[in-house]
């Protein structure tokens, strides 16, 4: 087995995202998570909430990690991992999704590949189904904090169309997707979880 790759953030984020996105995906059976990263959110989720199936998806680059965790977990109803670029054209089959989460994405991810994924996700999921987008977030053009702004200056220094998004932005091309904001929900670390309905 693959040695296990750990994201100290996500160990510290975990519990309060899962209190967060839990009664969203109450009803769900198969929700797809976009970008799993390093698996851990895969593994931690996914026994907690052993009614539905956790769909784990990545970049090529990342599977060894989340196949690593996925064993390591041995939750029977996590799944994965399958290769989604949001980018892609068409997407691959990935079954039938009635909600969708992703976590620290819409900042690493050029802007192309944020309106690719509430596209892909808008034509996948059924009306009223939820997405969860967890991570930090622009309000009004400005910054919820002094940290979030020395992020994403660092980000964007990197000069490869990454950048902390602003919530009006995403809710403009969350709408050209076929999805309304439903709620903004405070997190530790000045993140944010943003769901989404699919209309």
């Amino acid at each position: 087995m693959s040695a296990l790759p750990v994201a100290p953030a996500c160990e510290r984020n975990r519990g309060p995202i899962l209190d967060c996105i839990a009664p969203w995906f109450a009803t769900a059976t198969r929700v797809l998570e976009v970008g799993s990263g390093t698996g851990q959110h895969a593994a931690w989720f996914a026994p907690r909430l052993p009614h539905l199936a956790w769909v784990a998806t990545d970049l090529v680059d990342n599977h060894a990690g989340i196949r690593a965790w996925i064993e390591a977990s041995g939750a029977p109803n996590l799944h994965g991992p399958l290769l989604l670029d949001t980018t892609m054209e068409p997407w691959p089959e990935l079954g039938a999704i009635d909600a969708a989460f992703s976590a620290n994405t819409a900042h690493i991810m050029p802007e192309v590949a944020v309106v690719a994924m509430f596209e892909g996700l808008g034509a996948l999921l059924p009306a009223a189904a939820p997405f969860c987008l967890y991570g930090p977030f622009m309000e009004h053009g400005r910054h919820t904090s002094a940290s979030n702004a020395e992020f994403d200056a660092g980000l964007r220094a990197r000069g490869q169309g990454m950048g902390v998004r602003d919530l009006a932005w995403l809710t403009q091309v969350a709408a050209l997707a076929g999805f309304s904001l439903a709620t903004v929900e405070p997190m530790p670390a000045n993140n944010r979880v943003l769901v989404w309905r699919r209309n």
